[in-house]
């Protein structure tokens, strides 16, 4: 056997362990496993998820109301002194020229989201306008802007996350079709802080007690899980929550992750071996299939924040206002169709169940999860990456978004129906933010028979034909595909890569 072919041959049985370890984590994954904390297998999750909801929110979120997403990724990292922007070229995000965006969304304030309520909330501008004119006709310009905060400070009481000054020179207008979520390279020391920091000082740690997996930990620490189990439910939600996030976010790392160029090119595709490092039970010491069962967990709770919102955008005077009345139409018909299907699941996470104890203890225990959880919106902006900032500042206040639903019920059910409410409102970027975050969770990566299952990160795993080699070894591959004919140009091919391995984040 000539010398030359061996590479080959040792990248084609490496290949084939890779795609032998998927279909048995695939086949071996319990489907009526029960979740924690809640009455739901996963199985059922998964099956309405693949059936009712996915295929809806895919189409919904190609809609322009939800795929311009207003962001200030020039915010500086409050916590530490930020290590410089990331320098890799796919970390860069473009963002979308104002020609570019719908009339009617750069038209209309932080919170305009429907016609009507641009109307009204004109009407309010100039009727506050004229109050404080008649309060004191000399104030300077400094003091009617501080009455402006003091208002917006009110607003901000049941928020979860720190939200960006839209109207900030920084804040720009992000084409989210044109910026997905992948893998970019950036890796290391600051990315290993971002995740570190939010863990070890936001999830109500001692320090004696360290995440798994934490390679700072001393083998005398006291046992994660132990210290977990005897956590409040609230405080376990609370932890279970970030946890699925930060799957969700690897996930999609290692569905997308940046293979070496093809055609010139920069390609990302399905990275197995990086699945196997972030989610195998042996390469994870058991810590994989919690992470995942997280995710689960995660979806169940913006799913009941979706069934619960619903009487918001049932009102007349929601349109998801772009100014193109035909598509503001056929957006709403659409996302009433996806709360109807949300309200059908039966076996929903009952937040009442959370904050029921002692009413002091519980309004006080609240807040000290929602400064946390606006703690972690802001550790978000000293990601180095302008991508990952993004994804990771969207998916942040998409969740902080279903918590504040969740826990706004009262103020709910008593909305107007013809008129803006000043008990519960939702900023447009609130709104974007809360279906594309809950668009993300792609919940089949560990259910048995998702080869054939379109709405799963495991499809795109599975959907991989021979691939080529990368190099040092590309000229063994060239040559094989000149005697043997290769896949056009057009259809592309996935490149696997060698990359060395990060720190896990």
């Amino acid at each position: 056997m000539s010398l030359s072919i061996i590479p080959l041959l040792m990248y084609h049985v490496t290949l084939f362990k890779d795609y032998a370890f998927l279909s048995h984590f695939v086949r071996n994954t319990q489907k009526k496993e029960i979740l924690d904390d809640c009455l739901c297998d996963i199985e059922s999750i998964d099956s309405f998820n693949t059936y009712k909801i996915f295929p809806k929110i895919q189409k919904l979120l190609e809609r322009d109301y939800f795929r311009y997403y207003k962001v200030n990724l020039m915010r500086p990292c409050p916590f530490w002194a930020e290590d410089g922007q990331c320098s890799i070229k796919d970390c860069h995000v473009e963002p979308c020229p104002e020609s570019k965006v719908p009339m009617g969304i750069k038209a209309g304030s932080s919170n305009k989201y429907s016609k009507a309520a641009n109307t009204t909330k004109e009407i309010e501008d100039c009727e506050q306008a004229n109050k404080l004119g008649a309060v004191n006709s000399t104030l300077s310009i400094q003091s009617k802007e501080a009455f402006i905060d003091w208002a917006r400070y009110d607003d901000s009481q049941d928020h979860f996350c720190e939200l960006d000054d839209e109207r900030s020179p920084a804040a720009q207008y992000v084409d989210l079709l044109l910026n997905p979520e992948r893998y970019t390279g950036y890796k290391g020391p600051s990315a290993w802080r971002v995740w570190n920091s939010i863990y070890e000082e936001n999830c109500f740690k001692p320090r004696s007690v360290y995440r798994p997996l934490n390679p700072l930990a001393p083998s005398w620490g006291e046992s994660f899980y132990k210290w977990l189990e005897g956590l409040c439910l609230e405080k376990r939600v609370f932890y279970k929550l970030i946890s699925g996030l930060h799957a969700s976010i690897n996930l999609h790392l290692s569905a997308k992750y940046l293979l070496e160029e093809t055609w010139g090119k920069p390609s990302w595709g399905p990275n197995i071996k990086e699945f196997k490092r972030r989610f195998d039970p042996v390469e994870t010491k058991g810590e994989g299939p919690r992470r995942l069962k997280n995710l689960y967990f995660l979806y169940l709770i913006e799913l009941r924040a979706l069934s619960k919102v619903a009487p918001y955008f049932e009102r007349s005077i929601v349109d998801l206002y772009t100014g193109n009345a035909e598509e503001d139409a056929e957006t709403k018909t659409l996302l009433l169709e996806i709360f109807r299907d949300t309200k059908s699941f039966p076996m929903h996470f009952d937040e009442k169940s959370m904050f029921a104890g002692n009413q002091k203890e519980a309004k006080s225990l609240k807040e000290e999860l929602r400064l946390h959880f606006k703690n972690i919106s802001r550790i978000m902006d000293c990601v180095g990456c302008d991508k990952c900032r993004l994804w990771g500042k969207l998916q942040t206040q998409g969740l902080g978004t279903a918590l504040k639903i969740l826990f706004s019920e009262k103020e709910i059910q008593n909305l107007p129906e013809n008129s803006p409410s000043k008990g519960f409102q939702l900023t447009r970027e609130e709104i974007v933010a809360l279906l594309n975050a809950f668009g993300r969770l792609d919940l089949n990566p560990v259910l048995p028979g998702l080869f054939s299952t379109p709405g799963c990160l495991l499809y795109t795993f599975s959907k991989i034909t021979l691939p080529p080699s990368p190099s040092p070894h590309r000229h063994i591959v060239n040559s094989h595909r000149k005697k043997y004919g290769s896949r056009s140009k057009k259809e592309g091919s996935f490149i696997w890569g060698g990359r060395d391995r990060y720190p896990e984040t």
